[in-house]
């Protein structure tokens, strides 16, 4: 499993972009709207940043969107092929990164939403302990009549039968 990240800043192509994905099986993505650190140090009026590089940045003050998705070792191919028909070349300037991160562990997706035993190899899942049944009510049980000894037993017992 991988995670693909797609920062994306020709965002006009993003509606295509997630339609060509689902129509390719690359379904669940995350979009979040987020913006560069340059675009961002542009927009202050911060004594950080000359105004040469305000300059070049000019005009290329839109945000951008990052997409998230956990996608299938085999479906990098199909989803790059996506992205390049609906974005274009990714080595042209304000289109785009793409990058991938390997995942070890992934709970919560469509596919992966099994129960954990169904997931484990067969000799494991017979050395996994058997959950408790709930214990099994027994029905109330009569009180034993208690048995008292001498004169005053003899009372107690005539109270509890009255």
């Amino acid at each position: 499993m991988k995670l693909m990240v797609l920062i994306l800043n020709k965002t006009d192509a993003l509606d295509n972009l997630l339609e060509g994905m689902s129509a390719a099986g690359l379904g669940g993505a995350t979009i979040i709207e987020s913006s560069g650190l340059a675009t961002t140090l542009s927009r202050l009026d911060s004594s950080f940043i000359s105004s040469s590089i305000r300059a070049i940045l000019s005009g290329s003050e839109e945000d951008n969107r990052t997409i998230l998705s956990v996608i299938r070792n085999d479906q990098l191919d199909i989803a790059r092929k996506v992205i390049y028909n609906t974005v274009g070349d990714l080595s042209s300037p304000n289109t785009g990164i793409l990058f991938t991160v390997p995942i070890d562990f992934v709970e919560g997706t469509r596919k992966n939403r099994r129960r954990f035993e169904d997931m484990l190899p067969q000799e494991q899942q017979e050395e996994q302990p058997q959950t408790a049944k709930p214990p099994v009510e027994e029905a109330p049980q009569k009180q034993k009549k208690r048995r008292f000894f001498g004169k005053r037993g003899k009372e107690k017992e005539d109270e509890q039968e009255s």
